[in-house]
């Protein structure tokens, strides 16, 4: 397996791939989950065949990457909101389960959450999103959306009928839960998709982003609905029991599955790096997030029966939507990174490698048995950030600054080669 690169030769028209005439061609839309305008193409930067640290610019390779103050204001942002949050949600799930109730709701929950986190980190595994913005989706719904859901909720309240218990308590389980936590939740995806633009910027961005908010919110629900079932029942044992087996087992993915519709959605607008088409996004994905809510919420005597022959086709719909986005993933990863082997950045065999799972698991394989396994794992996930960074110079938005990208991905790449072959 060769890790050096080669010499381009000539291209179709008869120039080098890397020269500015080399055209544009219908492989370079190789999934509709990257289209690419034609006056939006650009050739990857040539490779003469040298060290990488020859062609690129030395005012390029000389900065080092660091997070966007979009990035920045988000996470120290969203960790205060946190913070704040928690001052209101910690005793109102006091209130209502007790200390015994709250500490066993707590250990619980741990295992749903586990469950979607898990999930998370599979369907993230093509192109890993910083722990720190994951970090920022996970307690903005486990606190920050509880505590806007518990501002909120009053008003909806004042909208309720009052005439019996229960049109009241149907109305704020299938008009208000879906309005409200929906909206509450899909706040920190658009934050994301206006601060975080870079790392935001397609549909399983989106599914992830949104997969990692949804079970922060339902670990904190859970919580109560577990504690509640140990402070408020004759019966805690069976209670929990009974409870933990309808939430924890039969829909720890319901939340994920209603916010990840608005991640969807939100995540293909993103291709299009227009705020105001993010915002609309956002508006629009939460219809279908509200309605999946209320479906699930509306659910009553013949719960199974609806169980089994409207959510399941849901969840594995859902599974199959995800299968079809990582397939597209690899798809548009193994096109930007011909263009670069067309330039010279990489062999064609390094290619098919890093455009495959069982490619990638043999090369890190490959590199382990000389002791550079961890440097192989980096190659790798740099390639693939640097195949993203070229399908967004390629979206025609922010141009420049995604250039300046590429050029410090291309000399760590080039670094990073440097260290397998040693």
């Amino acid at each position: 397996m060769s890790m050096n690169p080669h010499q381009p030769g000539p291209g179709p028209s008869g120039n080098r791939p890397g020269d500015p005439q080399w055209q544009f061609h219908e492989q370079t839309n190789p999934t509709w989950m990257g289209h690419v305008q034609q006056q939006n193409y650009q050739p990857a930067p040539g490779h003469s065949g040298g060290s990488v640290a020859q062609v690129i610019p030395e005012s390029a390779s000389t900065v080092a990457a660091r997070p966007s103050s979009g990035v920045l204001s988000l996470v120290m942002g969203g960790g205060v909101l946190a913070f704040v949050s928690l001052f209101l949600v910690v005793p109102f799930l006091l209130a209502n389960t007790g200390v015994t109730g709250f500490a066993i709701g707590f250990v619980a929950s741990l295992i749903p959450l586990g469950a979607v986190l898990l999930s998370v980190s599979h369907i993230d595994r093509w192109e890993p999103e910083p722990k720190r913005l994951l970090l920022f989706a996970f307690t903005w719904g486990a606190a920050v959306s509880i505590a806007v859901t518990l501002l909120i909720q009053p008003v909806f309240a004042l909208a309720a009928p009052v005439s019996d218990e229960a049109s009241y308590r149907d109305f704020m389980t299938t008009v208000q839960a879906p309005i409200v936590e929906e909206f509450a939740k899909s706040l920190g995806l658009l934050l994301l998709v206006l601060l975080a633009r870079k790392h935001f910027d397609g549909p399983v961005d989106g599914v992830v982003f949104a997969f990692t908010i949804a079970g922060g919110f339902a670990f904190t629900e859970n919580i109560l609905y577990f504690g509640r079932a140990i402070a408020e029942s004759t019966t805690p044992g069976s209670d929990l029991a009974q409870i933990f087996f309808l939430r924890g087992v039969m829909s720890p993915f319901a939340h994920a599955i209603f916010t990840g519709t608005t991640g969807l959605i939100m995540g293909f607008a993103a291709r299009r790096w227009h705020s105001g088409l993010s915002i609309a996004a956002f508006a629009v994905g939460l219809v279908p997030a509200m309605i999946l809510h209320n479906r699930w919420n509306s659910m009553g005597q013949d719960f199974l029966a609806q169980y089994v022959l409207v959510q399941v086709p849901i969840f594995l719909l859902a599974v199959g939507c995800i299968v079809v986005l990582r397939v597209a993933e690899t798809r548009l990863t193994r096109q930007r990174l011909l263009e670069y082997s067309a330039a010279g950045w990489f062999t064609p065999a390094e290619v098919a490698m890093l455009a495959t799972p069982g490619g990638r698991r043999q090369a890190v394989r490959w590199a382990g048995s000389y002791n550079r396994g961890a440097e192989m794992k980096a190659f790798v996930k740099a390639a693939t950030r640097l195949a993203f960074t070229r399908q967004r110079i390629l979206s025609g938005r922010d141009v420049q600054s995604h250039q300046q990208d590429e050029l410090q991905q291309l000399r760590e790449l080039g670094a990073l080669r440097a260290a397998i072959g040693h």
